[in-house]
């Protein structure tokens, strides 16, 4: 499915969102790319149109058509349409990637397929079509470039853009163009335009051909050959080209290829019934004789023909014999009866007939065995028929839906099936209620097979994780890793979380949600900026209610001061300037002039005075008193020792 161009489209971002990777697939009208959508983070499928129809406003609505009849689909096989929108004037699709190759891949790789294996890819097909069907819409372009196999053993029908609702239109020709694939293209729709679900069946046995024989039935150089061998010859048995083919599976390709559509089966539903069991049949290893008359193998043109049998001549009624008729040796001679022209009778002999030879007729009791021997055929007819109806190795499908899981078991064995339960979400049937079956209700079927029922799981409800305080990056991994989606970010300032952190989610965590539905996340711009004004000078009381009121908190510590008054701001840190919420700012408040005793400093010596004075704090002046010796010993000071006295002042002292 890889396809390495050069392509302008390669690396673009599409409509803000897909980033547009390399080109996987071309079709008759679109363009198909790997991408990866930017907003969920995960690997799509991007077809545009091509830019050449992006003008023709009947391709654009075609185009359009495709993405809400895929998106009224939902089925394990079917290719799940996510989104569709117009990027510069080009509409675009974005589908369920699957990785792998296609069937075509397979069947190159290959050459062809044994039947068990093409039953088997066979039967995933038709449930896809199947359920398109059943919601009244065609494919009309059924061939294996459309059937996907996904690398994990999934197959998957693609491209229902050719699709359209049954109810609007059955004409393939849109203003001349015939949509489909020749080679897969009923007579009816080569013929008349007409699209129906046999239609597909025809191209599901087409497909079916291929895959038993490795070729297609029809060639030509030229598309105009190959439609004319579908309107005007049959599809010939598989067992032709491939030798061991059992009857039952060529009946199955002659059923779905007949030319007269009436003899096809009705839709992929009805199709599905008899592959499936043919497949019982082959598992088994039997030859299903049942199967094969059921499937109506008559003569079909070009097929070898039954050796002759020996045909008896036959009777007409006997007519008035018109005038001037004339007899033959005694009796009526031949003619031809009216409105069968050809065919010569002879009038039935009666015994009361004049030129009879007059032999009597037989006795009445002579002729009892031949009634005795009808009748008894009669009822044995009548016998086998009613048991296979009755008892026989078929049953029919009961009626399931509403069904509780548990009660399945003892259902099945009441009705000779086997109940394959598949567990999936549903929003209306409540849990372990069965929602659809497969075979339907009142579907014949052998006894023993296996009939597929969705199961409800309930709503499908997913609990938002919770993510606070994880970067940004990594909450939309957790979030669309629970099966989320991401709303728009939102950004708040925040000073006890980081910047590029979760603060909160919307919904909280832990609550139930449905899949894809929206989580917001709320991130951390970090504190918010602000501008810090000056609060020196002023009092504490109005200084804190200032800062306080800008959403910053305030640190005090006290100081004396000769200059500031007390119960002021001496200082504060940081300076007026830029800062955040919820910073700290650090007040220096005065208490005022410090008063301390002044320390007795009588009779020491002059140093020892002087320093003593000066480590309280306090300034010294020395002067010699009027009875000064020499001494140079302190006899007074002023202020006097023990007076509080604020600190700086000057102590004066005397010595002698």
């Amino acid at each position: 499915m890889d396809v390495s161009v050069s392509d302008p489209m390669v690396g673009r971002l599409l409509d803000g969102r897909y980033r547009v990777g390399r080109r996987i697939a071309r079709g008759g009208m679109a363009m198909v790319y790997e991408a990866v959508d930017t907003r969920l983070h995960r690997t799509v499928a991007l077809k545009m149109l091509h830019a050449g129809l992006a003008d023709d406003a009947d391709f654009v609505r075609r185009f359009h058509r495709e993405a809400r009849s895929a998106a009224r689909l939902s089925h394990p096989h079917v290719v799940a349409m996510f989104d569709q929108g117009e990027d510069d004037g080009t509409p675009y699709l974005t589908m369920e990637y699957v990785p792998g190759r296609t069937l075509r891949h397979e069947l190159s790789s290959r050459g062809r397929l044994d039947p068990r294996e093409a039953l088997t890819f066979l039967d995933l097909i038709l449930q896809a079509l199947a359920t398109a069907h059943e919601a009244d819409l065609i494919h009309r372009d059924v061939k294996p470039e459309n059937v996907l196999l996904g690398d994990d053993g999934s197959v998957k029908v693609a491209d229902f853009g050719l699709a359209r609702a049954v109810s609007q239109a059955t004409s393939t020709a849109t203003q001349g163009l015939l949509i489909g694939t020749v080679s897969y293209l009923a007579p009816e729709q080569l013929t008349h335009g007409a699209a129906t679900a046999r239609g597909d069946v025809y191209a599901a046995g087409i497909m079916l051909y291929e895959m038993l024989v490795g070729a297609k039935p029809h060639d030509g150089d030229s598309p105009i050959q190959v439609a004319y061998k579908h309107v005007n010859d049959d599809v010939p048995p598989p067992s032709q080209a491939v030798p061991g083919i059992p009857a039952y599976v060529d009946g199955l390709v002659l059923r779905a290829t007949a030319r007269d559509p009436n003899q096809r089966p009705a839709d992929a539903r009805a199709f599905l019934q008899l592959v499936r069991r043919a497949r019982s049949a082959l598992g088994q290893g039997v030859d299903d004789a049942q199967l094969t008359q059921d499937l109506g193998m008559a003569q079909r043109q070009g097929q070898p023909s039954q050796p002759p049998r020996a045909e008896h001549t036959l009777v007409a009624p006997m007519e008035p014999m018109p005038a001037g008729a004339h007899r033959q040796g005694g009796r009526l001679g031949p003619f031809t009866p009216s409105g069968a022209p050809g065919v010569v009778g002879v009038r039935q002999p009666s015994y009361d007939d004049e030129d009879y030879e007059g032999r009597p007729p037989p006795p009445w009791w002579r002729r009892l065995w031949v009634i005795g021997a009808f009748v008894l055929a009669l009822f044995v007819v009548a016998g086998s028929v009613c048991w296979l109806a009755a008892v026989g190795p078929f049953t029919r499908v009961p009626e399931v839906i509403g069904t509780s899981r548990a009660a399945l078991p003892q259902l099945g064995e009441r009705s000779g099936v086997v109940f394959v339960p598949r567990l999936v979400f549903h929003e209306q049937v409540p849990k372990d209620r069965v929602i659809r079956s497969i075979p339907t209700r009142g579907e014949r079927m052998f006894r023993g097979g296996t009939v597929e029922v969705w199961v409800s799981r309930g709503p499908e409800r997913h609990l938002v994780p919770n993510v606070i305080g994880m970067t940004e990056r990594r909450a939309r991994r957790v979030v669309t890793g629970a099966n989320l989606a991401v709303a728009p970010i939102q950004q708040e300032y925040n000073s006890d979380v980081e910047a590029g952190r979760v603060i909160r989610t919307s919904p909280t965590p832990d609550t139930p949600l449905r899949r894809d539905a929206p989580v917001t996340l709320v991130v951390s711009r970090g504190p918010e900026p602000l501008s810090i004004p000056s609060v020196v000078g002023l009092e504490i009381t109005q200084a804190t209610t200032t800062l306080e009121g800008l959403g910053l908190t305030v640190a005090r510590s006290d100081a004396f001061s000769d200059t500031v008054p007390p119960n002021a701001v001496i200082s504060q840190d940081p300076q007026p300037g830029q800062g955040h919420r919820g910073d700290t700012v650090n007040l220096v408040v005065s208490k005022g002039p410090e008063f301390i005793p002044v320390p007795d400093v009588v009779r020491m010596g002059e140093e020892e005075a002087t320093k003593a004075l000066t480590d309280a704090g306090f300034e010294v002046e020395v002067r010699q008193s009027s009875l000064y010796l020499g001494m140079n010993v302190i006899a007074s000071q002023n202020p006097p020792a023990g007076q509080p006295t604020r600190v700086g002042s000057t102590i004066i002292l005397e010595k002698v």
